[in-house]
């Protein structure tokens, strides 16, 4: 008798269920359709997006413009495929505020390895000098970072996007020519370390447009003796914006619309995106599947896991 009585509260319940999982179906897309309608209007955005690793800064600008079928964007302040984090893009009439927002001042968090040096101060290019590092203390380390702090003449790596004589300095290295870049002046507002487990060293950095954390990764490892090289880089803050206030790239592909009714192009499937086999990135892309290799090798030399004993009864 009860299991009938509460038959029909239960079916109650379940529509009840459904409406309200209708509703919020209705008012996700109409949140999704009136973020569309701010993102493509006239007057424009700010948009702030978490940048994926091996992604170009123009590789981002054009995935939005296709996904949101906007015209006119563009980015405050590159960042390289090999960091990830905050990229502000504006759109529209916010075009007008790139200069703006990137005089701001940057946050970035990320990783150095001590005793080994690369041509690119990073990951694109292979180690081309090993040093002992293991003398090293902690407290030395901290010391060294002490003169960088305050406004510095910082010399940018030759793997980079300044330009000499009209070309890009990243050109001419991967080239292998080589070319004399002029010292320049920044601010670093802010070098602490927030790890040390040798090799390895965690910083957060806060410094003026036009900082090269590639460079401030060499320039330490000089002053230690040692070398050192970034590994990792995040930039999690511009001015007053945060990456944790970013929107991913998939929630920007969330909100692509349908093709207008009458359009003659057809319509291209969906393609996953895989890393581009362009310069720069192809020793990076050899050490990930290193270290994949080298998981799987592991995996499978563990020992089974041994059976649970049985339960008695």
């Amino acid at each position: 008798m009860k299991n009938e009585e509460l038959t029909a509260p239960n079916e109650e319940l379940e529509g009840k269920n459904e409406t309200m999982a209708e509703g919020n179906a209705a008012a996700q897309n109409s949140s999704f359709l009136n973020l569309h309608s701010s993102f493509t209007a006239p007057e424009g955005v700010v948009l702030l997006l978490d940048k994926p690793l091996t992604w170009t800064s123009f590789d981002v600008v054009r995935k939005v413009k296709n996904a949101l079928r906007i015209k006119k964007v563009g980015h405050a302040g590159t960042l390289d495929p090999l960091a990830t984090g905050l990229l502000i893009l504006c759109t529209g009439r916010k075009t007008k505020e790139i200069d703006l927002i990137q005089a701001q001042e940057k946050e970035y968090t990320g990783t150095f390895r001590l005793g080994e040096t690369t041509p690119s101060f990073d990951l694109e290019t292979a180690v081309d000098l090993v040093r002992p590092y293991a003398h090293l203390t902690a407290e030395q380390i901290a010391a060294a970072t002490r003169p960088f702090i305050g406004t510095i003449q910082q010399t940018p790596p030759l793997f980079s996007a300044v330009k000499i004589d009209g070309q890009r300095a990243y050109e001419l290295a991967r080239n292998g020519q080589q070319a004399e870049i002029k010292a320049k002046t920044v601010e670093i507002k802010t070098f602490e370390l927030t790890r040390i487990a040798l090799p390895e060293i965690d910083f957060r950095v806060v410094c003026s447009k036009g900082t090269y954390i590639r460079s401030l990764a060499r320039d330490l490892g000089q002053a230690l003796g040692c070398g050192a090289h970034l590994t990792r880089l995040v930039r999690t803050r511009i001015g007053e914006f945060r990456v944790e206030d970013a929107y991913s790239l998939d929630a920007i592909e969330a909100l692509r619309q349908p093709r207008p009714a009458g359009d003659p192009r057809p319509a291209r499937p969906a393609r996953p995106r895989t890393a581009p086999n362009r310069a720069g990135l192809q020793y990076f892309a050899a050490l990930q599947a290193d270290a994949l290799a080298a998981q799987e090798h592991a995996a499978a030399d563990a020992p089974d896991p041994k059976p649970a004993p049985p339960t008695g009864s």
